[in-house]
């Protein structure tokens, strides 16, 4: 079970945004990660809980930040109910998309984990429904995704398999590197790894079935 910390930091300008405590481990359903996010003066900032299916579906998100609050899951695309910090109102979304995004390293590990790509598989385009910070906005949006090489490097612990992906924002034509290891993100924009206490679980190479390339219509 990988446990550690990141650093958050804002991707253009390197202003830190604080630290994201966690902790992740797959099982006989799929894959969970639970974390606490602090302010850059340590105070608590939110909480990250994810859960995926065997095909890196998300079958359950709760999201808390700035006592804002979501609960979503893969229904009819994704569905989403949004509260506010009150308690009072609550808005419900739903997309036609794959899958949720946001600042937390979880969603990388979660969209590599749904797409499931090969160095021989073509840049794959992917739906999803973003969750912004301060106040958890939804917002959708497209991306390519594809990855570029795996890689092998000598660990204490043995050989650690590095996959490199570029990741291209559609709406933007923005480019940017993420490198992960299973599912431990080691660096992506606004994402740097700064401790972990147990070595990357390793998910199964071959996909429960074949992933879905294009986006929904």
């Amino acid at each position: 079970m990988p446990r550690g910390r990141y650093s958050l930091h804002d991707p253009h300008d390197h202003t830190p945004l604080g630290e994201e405590h966690f902790h992740c481990a797959p099982g006989p359903s799929g894959w969970r990660y639970v974390s606490q996010t602090t302010t850059p003066s340590g105070d608590h900032a939110g909480s990250v809980d994810l859960a995926l299916d065997d095909l890196g579906r998300p079958i359950r998100l709760e999201l808390h930040a700035s006592s804002w609050q979501i609960r979503g899951a893969a229904i009819d695309g994704v569905t989403w109910v949004r509260t506010d910090p009150s308690g009072d109102h609550a808005s419900e979304g739903n997309v036609r998309a794959h899958a949720f995004t946001g600042t937390s390293p979880a969603f990388l590990v979660a969209v590599a984990r749904l797409l499931r790509l090969t160095p021989a598989s073509p840049a794959t385009r992917v739906r999803l429904v973003a969750f912004t910070d301060p106040v958890l906005a939804p917002r959708t949006l497209d991306q390519s995704w594809a990855l570029v090489k795996s890689e092998a490097h000598a660990t204490d612990n043995g050989p650690l398999m590095v996959d490199e992906y570029q990741v291209n924002a559609l709406d933007t034509g923005e480019q940017h590197q993420i490198h992960l290891a299973g599912d431990v993100v080691l660096s992506a924009p606004g994402i740097e790894l700064e401790h972990l206490e147990t070595p990357p679980s390793v998910f199964p190479t071959a996909p429960t079935e074949p992933t879905e390339a294009a986006g929904p219509t």
